[in-house]
């Protein structure tokens, strides 16, 4: 900086003595000072005070007219401004730099796509050590979210206000929030599911389990996506989705063609029943998730016990299986969970 103040007090001098304004390339120079200040780390404020110092020093010891004083003034006005935009101009590209290094790492963890130990590297300049298990939460709300929007950033503030730096990692992808926070934390996901809830106006949060090493974070952001694509397709509406309670799904489906199989044997005579197999397969749905009682599934569906009874007589008439016969019930009931994992009858297997 000192090259900059013995520069500045021979320029303001000059002013003193001629009166006359900046040129533009020394315009241009005060904002490159200014560029080159922000990028050294100073402080703008102390910038600007060693401009001020440079003018004392410039200013005449004899008496100075009210017009040269004026016109040193103006000049001060000018430079200052050019150094304070240069520094500014600065700053904006580190923030901008800043930010497409941050979304470039970002998708390298949750994408996997980077070399892994790169990424390791580059985790410890976000505050996360991926030598240990971590486990993600994603958020979603009924709007897509940046990390410029109000909702994130209330999220955000909420955990540093609780848990201060605890190596976590808050962000969003795909218009959802993401919380990456270490393993053995649990505490801190399910607070940020909280808050996620509560900012979102009762969206629904999906945790994936805790998984080890860099690929690890891929994996349980992945599971957590995974559950709350389970929750569109089976009408899951709990606030909070653990991936860990969901596993049995994704077993169920691993072998499509057999599922399919499964539901076209056990359900396609449903087609044939008048209005079609929906009102009838929206009931087994309802039979099973109120734990195969009738009441509660007949109030779940704003239908009387007698119809709910009914619909169930005609299922076993058609299907040849009992929904009230444990024997009979597994193979219904996987096979309801199967035809609302597939999409059916809308899409036929």
């Amino acid at each position: 900086m000192d090259g900059y103040v013995d520069e500045y007090k021979a320029l303001f001098a000059d002013v003193a003595a001629s009166g006359r304004r900046l040129r533009r390339e020394e315009v241009e120079r005060r904002r490159e000072h200014g560029e080159q200040a922000a990028r050294e780390g100073l402080a703008l404020r102390e910038s600007i005070g060693h401009h001020l110092a440079a003018v004392r020093a410039a200013w005449p010891e004899q008496a100075m007219s009210r017009r040269t004083a004026l016109d040193l003034l103006a000049v001060v006005e000018q430079s200052v401004d050019a150094f304070a935009g240069g520094f500014e101009r600065a700053q904006r590209l580190a923030v901008r730099q800043e930010e497409a290094a941050r979304r470039e790492f970002i998708d390298d963890l949750l994408y996997g796509r980077s070399d892994l130990g790169r990424t390791a590297e580059r985790a410890e300049r976000f505050g996360l050590r991926l030598s240990q298990a971590h486990a993600v939460a994603v958020a979603r709300g009924p709007q897509a979210y940046s990390e410029a929007d109000a909702v994130p950033q209330q999220v955000e503030r909420a955990l540093i206000g609780r848990f201060g730096d605890r190596h976590i990692l808050l962000t969003t992808k795909g218009g959802r929030i993401v919380c990456v926070a270490p393993g053995d934390q649990a505490d801190v996901l399910m607070y940020f599911a909280k808050q996620a809830f509560a900012a979102t106006g009762g969206g629904q949060v999906a945790i994936g389990r805790p998984q080890p090493g860099p690929r690890g974070v891929v994996h349980s952001y992945e599971e957590a996506l995974g559950a709350l694509d389970l929750a569109d397709r089976l009408d899951l509406d709990a606030p909070v989705l653990h991936a860990a309670d969901l596993l049995v799904y994704p077993v169920l489906t691993r072998d499509r063609q057999a599922m399919e199989d499964l539901v076209h044997s056990v359900l396609g005579p449903l087609r044939s029943a008048r209005g079609g197999a929906e009102p009838l397969l929206e009931t087994l749905t309802a039979f099973f998730d109120t734990g195969c009682v009738a009441t509660q599934a007949a109030r779940h569906l704003n239908l009387s016990v007698r119809a709910v009874t009914y619909r169930l007589d005609r299922i076993h008439r058609l299907t040849g299986a009992d929904p009230a016969d444990p024997a009979s019930r597994y193979t219904l009931q996987t096979a309801v969970i199967g035809a609302r994992l597939l999409g059916w009858p809308g899409r036929t297997p």
